[in-house]
């Protein structure tokens, strides 16, 4: 009798390929398409990518999603339901130990990726309604809070959302597509109708931002301040996102780069599946 422990090497399938990951290709897909059908607000207009950590939740019950699934799992974008992203700050300083720890890590010489960068910054959004009446998005005026320059004057179109759920974790994802618009030349008109201040740490690495942020919101002089804590992952070069979309499927492209926005999508999901899987218990 062979010994059993002598095993032959196995194809990845009978024909050899391996076939194409749905859940990774599905968000490649639904990202593409926002990309590729996104309204012309001009040519200055930035498209974001980004992935946010928090909970789904029953707009009824108001508690956790509970549905017949053992995996992760990506719904319907008709899907009725609400997304969390309010953490503890137990969980925030879970989440800024691992992320140091990593970081510092990512230095030596025997890490297995790029080195990740950190820096901390502290920002100040004022908002401001529009003078368009039927302009919904808000403007938003960012300042350096130590210093008061402003860093940026602009407007965010939300142009879509994808809601992962996750039973095996305790937090879900969100993959959320958008435009943000420069208003060139803004003065504000008076008082903000409410202001945020972001006291962030950012991660990079490679093609992707990680940023941990502690949000302080005002709404009013009289109405105590609300803090809430936030995590979200996004594509760092909006440039290179736009130049593989394009390429995507451009049979007179090369092949690495017909791929890229595929592998670029690849990376983003895993780093967002990492975040979500080193999640600990603290969701409000």
């Amino acid at each position: 009798m062979s010994n059993p422990a002598n095993l032959p090497p196995l194809s990845v399938s009978i024909l050899g390929v391996e076939p194409l990951d749905e859940f990774i290709g599905e968000i490649a897909d639904f990202v593409h398409h926002m990309i590729m059908n996104r309204p012309d607000v001009g040519p200055g207009a930035r498209v974001e990518v980004e992935a946010k950590v928090g909970v789904l939740k029953d707009k009824v019950s108001s508690t956790r999603l509970m549905l017949p699934v053992l995996v992760e799992t990506i719904l319907a974008p008709d899907f009725d339901l609400r997304f969390e992203t309010n953490m503890s700050a137990a969980q925030h300083r879970h989440y800024n130990t691992l992320l140091n720890h990593l970081q510092q890590l990512s230095l030596g010489p025997t890490h297995p990726t790029s080195p990740l960068s950190y820096k901390h910054v502290k920002l100040v959004d004022s908002f401001y309604a529009s003078d368009n009446p039927r302009d919904r998005e808000k403007i938003r005026l960012t300042r350096d809070e130590k210093t008061g320059t402003v860093v940026e004057v602009m407007t965010k179109i939300r142009l879509g959302d994808l809601n992962i759920y996750c039973p095996k974790r305790t937090a879900d994802w969100r993959v959320s597509v958008n435009l943000e618009v420069p208003v060139p030349g803004f003065h504000p008109p008076g008082s903000p109708t409410f202001t945020r201040k972001k006291d962030r740490m950012c991660y990079s690495h490679e093609e992707f931002n990680i940023d941990l942020t502690q949000v302080t919101t005002t709404t009013s002089p009289n109405s105590p301040p609300e803090v809430t804590h936030e995590l979200e992952l996004e594509i760092a070069r909006p440039p290179l996102l736009l130049f593989t979309a394009s390429k995507r499927g451009d049979m007179n492209a090369p092949e690495h780069e017909r791929n890229a926005f595929d592998e670029l999508i690849r990376s983003f999901v895993n780093n967002a599946r990492i975040l979500v899987k080193n999640a600990s218990d603290g969701w409000h």
